[in-house]
């Protein structure tokens, strides 16, 4: 999206409460010279302005709002419900202002609500502006004058062009992978609809961001390298290499995908660690808590030190961590996992060797019933070490 201004109402879109578009008409821009002034709202768009209880209980009803357009200037504006029309108006927009007069008709209005006394105006007055907002959010002219709702579509089409974006600005080939982790999450920032963070649900989080990433590593791979597919290979070498590369790229872009979301859910949450920290010879935990200094430090209390290992899968390669700190090597093991469901008799082994899942709470459901709990959900986890290093 290359305007500024339309990416501007897009978000403010996504981040309202609730959000209108029309195109105004003669009577909106003061082109006829009416009596009535402002900006009529559509009574389908209601709930933008006024409640239910508000709309039934009061025969004019008016409120003080107010108004940031075009993220440059604001009006004290007032909303007023009339019943005997059964319509509502936006008036009030003071001296001056800009979008008012013929040259305004047929322009595209959005207004978009943050709370009950503050909203966001933007009025788009070329056709490219009007398209590109309409595009989208995949309406036509016809489905304006009501208010915007997010749609499946649209939210693939909003991610498609992100991504777009950020792929455009990348100066080299792939990304590290933690620059990959990263971009995955300001990109799920910049596109969500939902109030969710690593401190409120961390087990969603870390499945919302590990989803971007995959989604953003397909699109890099298929800028790179679709059309060299499609075009076909000249030998089996060719083919073999680029297979070889893509493969390699693959695997070390998931091994280290989980523990770089890890670390920024551990940093939200204030949580102290060391990440792959050497304990003893080659050994090196994906993580140490509160730090590997600390676990070096033999006066302080094993009592008070914990490790995670951090795998995406866990089948086959969970007996890898338990010789990971020998400090620790009787004490409780843990093991984060996306792994979705094991056997019974595979989580049995794991209690006999005192290691305990992490899995984010929706996979849970995919366990054995009856050895669930004995598992961890992140949040447990997190609220774990918090305790433990606040002790």
């Amino acid at each position: 999206m290359e305007n500024d201004l339309c990416l501007s109402a897009v978000d403010a879109v996504l981040r309202a409460e609730s959000s209108f578009c029309k195109f105004l008409s003669a009577n909106d821009s003061g082109e006829t010279g009416g009596h009535q002034s402002g900006i009529l709202i559509s009574m389908t768009a209601a709930e933008t302005c006024f409640s239910k209880e508000e709309i039934w209980n009061n025969h004019i009803m008016k409120r003080q709002i107010n108004i940031i357009w075009q993220n440059d200037f604001s009006t004290e504006s007032v909303l007023t419900w009339y019943e005997s029309k059964k319509e509502i108006r936006i008036t009030r927009f003071g001296r001056g202002f800009p979008f008012r007069g013929p040259e305004y008709t047929g322009a595209l209005f959005v207004l978009t609500r943050a709370d009950q006394d503050n909203y966001r105006g933007f009025i788009f007055n070329t056709e490219e502006e009007i398209n590109e907002f309409l595009d989208t959010f995949g309406l036509t002219p016809a489905e304006t004058n009501c208010p915007v709702r997010l749609s499946q579509s649209f939210s693939e089409n909003r991610e498609q062009k992100v991504i777009e974006q950020y792929i455009r600005s990348l100066d080299v080939d792939f990304p590290t992978s933690e620059e990959m982790s990263a971009a995955a999450r300001r990109i799920f920032q910049q596109i969500s609809t939902e109030s969710c963070s690593p401190v409120q649900n961390p087990d969603k989080i870390l499945l919302d961001w590990t989803n971007e990433e995959y989604s953003l590593f397909q699109a890099i791979e298929q800028e790179r390298y679709g059309k060299e597919i499609t075009d076909g290979f000249s030998s089996m070498e060719s083919f073999v290499s680029l297979a070889n590369k893509v493969l390699n790229r693959r695997k070390s872009r998931a091994g280290k995908s989980l523990e770089h979301h890890l670390s920024c859910i551990f940093d939200e949450n204030q949580i102290q660690y060391s990440a792959q920290a050497i304990t003893e010879k080659k050994k090196k935990p994906d993580f140490i808590f509160p730090s590997v200094e600390a676990y070096h430090d033999m006066t302080f209390s094993i009592d008070k030190i914990c490790t995670l290992a951090a795998k995406t899968t866990c089948k086959d390669r969970w007996r890898q961590i338990l010789n990971e700190a020998d400090r620790l090597k009787d004490d409780t093991k843990y093991l984060c996992t996306l792994q979705q469901s094991i056997s019974g008799n595979q989580m049995d082994e794991m209690q006999s060797e005192k290691v305990v899942l992490v899995v984010p709470e929706p996979y849970i459901r995919t366990y054995p019933a009856d050895h669930r709990d004995r598992i961890w959900t992140l949040k447990h986890f997190v609220e774990y070490i918090r305790e433990l290093e606040a002790s």
